[in-house]
């Protein structure tokens, strides 16, 4: 690997992984990196998961560092994305640049909107106590459908579900949400591979930089509470833009 190489995914690595530790997108920088260094649309989509499970493995290990971990109700909600994450996956190695062009900027823009529509606060203590909206499961199943097809953005729909389904607040549905992403990308990774879609190299070079952003992210999501996360939310989303329309 060129060292240039080396150094581009790392840097983008680490930006990557903290977007995705708060808040989400980082894989439109790095999926249309892959590509620019080489890569065919899947092996990049492929490659790109290995850095996704190392930096949810990451981030999962700080939140818990920060007393932040609840694993049997993040399994609850992750069991649902499995089947969605396993369907997506198979979709996902017959993937079309224009398809995902197409999804991908008309979902994100609805999706991150939602997350600055505040939750009517009084519906929301009033509804403590009281059984769930049904709506979360097949919700959980479409998100996971997303996630195993494309991966990138996921990250925005389950902040989306979480916080305006299960009314949780922004620091905990990022806890949830990195661990829901280890759970479902692991089925689509080993679709990938079994297909011939991963590059080791490139895939594990990225995930350095993930795992440390990673990190950090959950840190700053955890000390700097809602605030933080929808700045960076916005920051995630501009980013995103400017690399669909230049990619169009």
């Amino acid at each position: 690997m060129p060292i240039e190489h080396f150094i581009i995914l790392i840097a983008l690595g680490t930006a990557a992984g903290f977007l995705n530790a708060i808040a989400g997108g980082g894989s439109i920088l790095t999926v249309p990196a892959f590509i620019f260094l080489g890569l065919d649309g899947a092996t990049a989509n492929g490659s790109n998961r290995i850095a996704v499970i190392v930096q949810s493995l990451s981030a999962i290990l700080s939140f818990r560092r920060e007393k932040m971990a609840a694993f049997r109700k993040s399994a609850r909600y992750a069991i649902f994305t499995l089947p969605g994450g396993i369907l997506g996956a198979l979709i996902a190695v017959n993937l079309k640049d224009e398809v995902f062009k197409i999804i991908l900027s008309v979902l994100m823009i609805l999706i991150v909107l939602t997350l600055f529509v505040p939750i009517n606060k009084r519906s929301s203590k009033a509804a403590e106590g009281k059984k769930k909206s049904w709506w979360i499961y097949p919700s959980l199943l479409g998100i996971g459908l997303y996630g195993g097809f494309l991966q990138i953005g996921v990250g925005f729909l389950i902040m989306a579900a979480l916080y305006h389904i299960e009314r949780l607040d922004l620091v905990e549905v990022n806890m949830h949400k990195v661990f829901m992403m280890l759970f479902f990308t692991l089925p689509a990774f080993l679709i990938f591979l079994f297909s011939g879609n991963i590059n080791w190299i490139y895939g594990l070079v990225l995930s350095a930089g993930n795992a440390l952003g990673a990190w950090w992210g959950a840190k700053v999501s955890v000390k700097g509470g809602e605030k933080a996360i929808r700045i960076m939310v916005a920051v995630a989303a501009i980013i995103m833009a400017l690399k669909l329309v230049q990619s169009m």
